[in-house]
């Protein structure tokens, strides 16, 4: 593999894969100040950010590949994270490895697991994602590959997942089974980033957006799910922690259970961050604030974005999950969600843009998004992702952004 060099105003430091270059600062219209950070080796957050990946795109394209510091650790992780819950299901092991080294060949330098993958969640199919990303890992460099997995919350559906369980919970005999089987699926001996899947308690989730008072039931403590995902740090199995799914209710709730009981913090939250969905999480997880980063998955909507579902005879949308998996994601190919994702389509005509490209812009140039989760059932599918995300001017125009307000103001939840 080619040398890479991550130079700062003050170090030199030599890895692996490409060419880093520091960024002239410019790419960003936020104006915020970032609080700095020193993890266990000398960088601040703002340095991290500014460490980029060059990428040489056909004969005249170069554009960088950004890389950000994951809230308060010292992962330095790309600013696009490979999503893998297709490999299993509709991606063969042969075809994962294409893509997983495709990835990484491009700068991507972390993979977003979960023990539940693939999707659509199946008994016999659990934990195959695991398994082709861990005969991958046998031939790469494991300190080069950041991996993120996720142990399941509260669930009376798949309890098939634990030996001996009826009901799934987010406890210490839970997330134990959870960890070892994960290390041994994966070919590692520990995890870089583990986050709880889905809350342990009840929380409107998956396209239900209004909060049930009748169906409140009593969790698992945070303080108790913090005390068990410490036991796991301290065996050395977990490098960091984070939450996914969440509301800012339960961002807080960790947050204070961490500084009362001096327990491991959060890192991160993996929510729907897309231009149908947005999270309102960004005071709670401001840098300035409890600097929590956003991996936001389904930039793209379950690829409703890419406008391919709007033309029922299209041969990419009978091949797309949404019409594969029926019942699946829906929400995002009801009647008015087609609706508005056709004036986003339009929206993105008029300003010279693919669909691709104005939703991934989008997601990219939010302040709160560290990475943005891509997957991909072939490589000349995320080729056109990663080349969408890298082509397109940062920040997106101030023409287009206003534009994309002005849908998004008379088109809010259009998923409901």
């Amino acid at each position: 593999m080619a040398s890479v060099t991550l130079t700062t105003t003050t170090t030199t430091i030599t890895t692996i894969s490409a060419t880093f270059l520091i960024n002239n600062g410019n790419s960003t219209r936020f104006n915020f100040t970032r609080r700095p950070f020193s993890p266990h080796f000398s960088r601040t957050r703002n340095n991290a950010a500014n460490f980029a990946i060059e990428a040489k795109l056909g004969e005249t394209q170069k554009t960088s590949l950004q890389f950000n510091q994951l809230g308060d650790s010292d992962l330095l992780i790309s600013e696009i994270t490979l999503g893998t819950m297709t490999f299993g299901e509709q991606n063969t092991e042969k075809e994962a490895h294409y893509i997983l080294s495709y990835a990484f060949d491009q700068g991507i330098n972390i993979l977003d697991t979960a023990e539940a993958y693939p999707i659509p969640m199946k008994k016999e199919t659990q934990g195959r994602t695991d398994l082709y990303i861990g005969s991958w890992l046998k031939s790469q460099p494991r300190n080069k590959v950041i991996i993120a997995t996720k142990v399941c919350g509260y669930s009376e559906r798949v309890s098939y997942i634990r030996d001996n369980a009826e009901v799934l919970r987010v406890d210490a005999a839970n997330i134990k089974e959870s960890v070892e089987k994960s290390l041994k699926r994966l070919n590692t001996d520990y995890i870089d980033l583990l986050q709880i899947h889905w809350p342990d308690r009840y929380v409107a989730l998956f396209g239900d957006f209004y909060y049930d008072y009748n169906k409140w039931r009593e969790g698992v403590p945070f303080e108790e799910q913090l005390k068990a995902l410490q036991e796991v740090i301290d065996e050395g199995k977990v490098r960091y922690i984070g939450i996914s799914n969440e509301t800012c209710y339960g961002v807080m709730e960790f947050v204070r259970a961490e500084k009362v009981g001096g327990l491991p913090k959060i890192v991160s939250i993996q929510n729907c961050y897309n231009l149908l969905t947005r999270s309102d999480l960004v005071e709670v997880c401001h840098p300035n604030n409890y600097n929590i980063g956003l991996l936001a998955y389904s930039p793209l909507a379950g690829g409703n974005l890419t406008g391919k579902y709007l033309d029922p005879d299209c041969v990419a949308a009978k091949k797309g999950r949404l019409n594969l998996f029926p019942g699946y994601m829906e929400r995002y190919i009801n009647p008015y969600a087609k609706v508005v994702t056709a004036k986003y389509v339009e929206l993105a005509k008029k300003h010279g843009l693919s669909p691709v490209q104005l939703a991934l812009g989008f997601v990219r140039d939010h302040p709160l998004v560290t990475s943005s989760i891509i997957g991909a059932t072939s490589v000349d599918q995320l080729r056109e992702d990663i080349d969408a995300f890298l082509t397109v001017e940062r920040p997106l125009p101030w023409e287009v952004m206003q534009d994309i307000e002005y849908i998004f103001k008379r088109n809010k939840d259009p998923i409901d």
